[in-house]
């Protein structure tokens, strides 16, 4: 995709928003990761173009925004992160949801890509404030939050509906303060 538009990037990787024409290579990597996200993510897997077509479209209002890591070198998709419950006015906050790709793993893409996303949200959305809710048996996501500067705030027992199960999370942020150059 030569008209593709980075928002910003790094040495390996660059951030740019998510748009329909991901479908096939999204679907792709959700198939090939199926059994590595299932446990964190059920029912996220890609499947259909009009599941997809839903996904995309909650980005066009004000309160969610969908990014893409890729390799800038080939345009090769290589995680994926959603800014999503943006408030704005006193807040200017936001929670982050991310997923990496089986084939793509302990790479450092994703926390060069978190990192590229942490200075565009704090810079060009003008957000103060991002938080992560992370499940405490998800090591490898505990260990990228805390690469990409985020510190513990918390634990939230019974947070989130997964899996048939109430389940509990650690809280993360970050704030523009702690977030580095």
């Amino acid at each position: 995709m030569s008209d593709v538009i980075y928002l910003a990037q790094g040495a390996r990787v660059a951030i740019r928003y998510v748009t329909l024409r991901d479908f096939e290579e999204l679907a792709a990597l959700h198939e090939e990761s199926a059994e590595m996200l299932a446990r964190w993510m059920p029912g996220a897997p890609i499947v259909t173009y009009e599941d997809f077509e839903r996904y995309v479209a909650r980005f066009d209002g004000p309160s969610h925004e969908g990014f893409l890591i890729c390799r800038h070198d080939t345009g090769a998709i290589v995680g994926r992160v959603n800014v999503n419950n943006i408030i704005r006015g006193t807040h200017q906050s936001a929670t982050i949801g991310y997923c990496a790709y089986a084939s793509t793993t302990g790479r450092g893409y994703m926390t060069e890509g978190l990192r590229l996303l942490v200075r565009h949200a704090f810079g060009e959305m003008e957000l103060h404030r991002l938080e992560a809710n992370i499940q405490p048996a998800n090591t490898p996501s505990l260990g990228l939050i805390r690469r990409a500067g985020f510190q513990r705030e918390g634990y939230s027992p019974n947070f989130q509906f997964i899996d048939g199960a109430w389940r509990d999370h650690e809280r993360w942020a970050i704030t523009a303060e702690m977030a580095t150059p």
